[in-house]
C-alpha cells in the first residue's frame, strides 16, 4: 500500500517536470511510467487501483488533464496498463524477455482502452473518434513516450525486484 501511494506521488509530481511545454510534456506520457511501475511492483489491483485515482486527483485538484473525456479515458487507459502490466508480471516467469513482454502487452491493452473509450465518449456527446485520430493519438504523438517506456520500465522493473537491492538490513 505504501508502495502505491508513492507511485501516485510520483504519478502526481512527475508531469509538472515535462508538462511545461504542453506539447512535449504530452509527448513523454509522464503518467504511463509510475503506473505501469505501480503494475508491475505492486501488483494488478493496486496498478489498476493507481491508474484510475491519477488522472482524476490531478484533474481535480489542478484541472490537467482536463476533467472530461480526458480525465475519464485517461484513467480507464492507466487502469488497464497498471492490470495488465501486473497480471503479466505474476503470471510470466520474471526475466528480461518477459517483463518485455509484459510491458509491451499493456502497452497496448491500455492504448486499445484508450481508443474505445475515447470513441465512447465523444460519440456519447455527439462527436466522432477516427481511426486516424485514434493513431494520431495512442502511437504518433507519443513516440517519445514509447521509447521511453520501452527503455526505463524494464530497467527499474529488474533493479526494484532485485532481492539485493530491494532488501532491508536490521
Amino acid at each position: 500500500m505504501i508502495l502505491s501511494a508513492l507511485f501516485l506521488a510520483i504519478s502526481f509530481v512527475l508531469p509538472f517536470f515535462t508538462g511545461q511545454i504542453p506539447e512535449i510534456g504530452a509527448m513523454l506520457c509522464p503518467l504511463h511510467i509510475p503506473i505501469l511501475l505501480c503494475g508491475f511492483i505492486c501488483g494488478w489491483p493496486w496498478g489498476l487501483a493507481v491508474g484510475v485515482i491519477a488522472p482524476l486527483f490531478r484533474s481535480l485538484t489542478l484541472g490537467m488533464p482536463p476533467p472530461y473525456p480526458t480525465a475519464v479515458c485517461m484513467a480507464l487507459e492507466l487502469a488497464a496498463y497498471g492490470a495488465v502490466a501486473g497480471i503479466m508480471h505474476r503470471k510470466l516467469p520474471r526475466k528480461k524477455l518477459y517483463i518485455y513482454i509484459s510491458l509491451l502487452t499493456a502497452m497496448i491493452a491500455g492504448r486499445l482502452v484508450w481508443g474505445g473509450a475515447m470513441a465512447l465518449c465523444l460519440g456519447l456527446s455527439g462527436g466522432s473518434f477516427t481511426f486516424a485520430a485514434f493513431i494520431a493519438g495512442a502511437i504518433t504523438n507519443a513516440i517519445p513516450g514509447i521509447i521511453i517506456q520501452i527503455i526505463l520500465i524494464p530497467i527499474l522493473v529488474m533493479i526494484l525486484n532485485n532481492p539485493k537491492v530491494t532488501k532491508i538490513s536490521n
